[in-house]
């Protein structure tokens, strides 16, 4: 098949079967990937294919007090987690990653590494957290030691840290600040270590969480980060604050959430109300 037979695909794809662009890129990818390294075929007409453009969704941002009531009826290491979440604006891959050098209670800040566009970046450590956090170390602490008396080979490093300083990862600083309970085997190198906690575990409860709660719009942990943002705004933040906690390269990704707020809280008067008033 040529580039014409190609194009069919995908466009009967996007008309016949209106598929969402995410899997049209991805029947688009498996294509690119069969012919360069199957085939060994490198075409001109290749990368000159149509790709659909991602459409601008508002996000779903769930009001304060339904975010208070979700935060109200956890406990335990998730309680931590979604608070984490809510407080800093994190993504639940940051905050499921975090390290327990990167965590400053003196200075009240967090470090988060290899963040959004693998860059590093600062955000607050909120007060009313610190508590709870310190709570969650202590836990930590005890797998930490648990795991040292046993002589497991510590946690997974980034990049060729292992290679380069192979005890690193068996030391306290770079501990997970949310580790799995149990443990698992590597299956490059066989070596018996603790992982961090898993997303899906945590992306379940929050899930059971806002159905107990009644919420009806469809929310998810990063849910908490469209939260953190728009409330951080609708609190009168710079807008140029919020976009460097969120780690965006440029203010127009940040610019999303000004939306959710030009019509809400009664900022824009319908002229039904002003009808009724007379």
């Amino acid at each position: 098949m040529g580039a014409a037979e190609v194009q069919a695909f995908l466009a009967w794809l996007a008309t016949e079967r209106p598929v969402s662009v995410f899997t049209h890129r991805q029947a688009l990818a498996a294509l690119l990937f069969l012919y360069q390294k199957v085939f060994g075929l490198e075409l001109p007409w290749m990368q000159a294919l149509d790709r659909p453009q991602r459409k601008q969704r508002l996000p779903v941002v769930p009001s304060v007090a339904e975010v208070r009531a979700v935060l109200a009826l956890l406990d335990g290491t998730h309680a931590v987690l979604r608070q984490l979440l809510y407080g800093t604006g994190m993504r639940i891959a940051e905050a499921l990653q975090l390290r327990t050098k990167d965590v400053d209670f003196e200075r009240g800040v967090i470090v988060v590494r290899d963040g959004k566009a693998c860059k590093d970046r600062v955000v607050m450590l909120p007060s009313s957290l610190a508590p709870a956090l310190r709570a969650q170390l202590r836990r930590t602490h005890g797998l930490w030691l648990a795991d040292a008396r046993a002589g497991r080979g510590g946690v997974q490093m980034p990049d060729a840290l292992e290679r380069k300083y192979p005890r690193t990862g068996a030391s306290w600083p770079w501990f997970w600040v949310f580790p799995q309970a149990g443990l698992c085997v590597d299956p490059r190198s066989g070596v018996e270590r603790r992982h961090h906690l898993f997303g899906q575990t945590f992306q379940r409860d929050f899930k059971r969480v806002v159905m107990q709660e009644g919420i009806v719009r469809p929310a998810t942990p990063h849910t908490l980060c469209h939260c953190f943002a728009t409330h951080m705004l609708q609190a009168g933040t710079d807008i140029r604050t919020v976009q460097k906690l969120l780690g965006h390269d440029g203010i127009s990704t940040t610019m999303v959430y000004t939306h959710v707020l030009e019509v809400a809280g009664g900022a824009v008067r319908s002229p039904l109300d002003a009808l009724q008033a007379v």
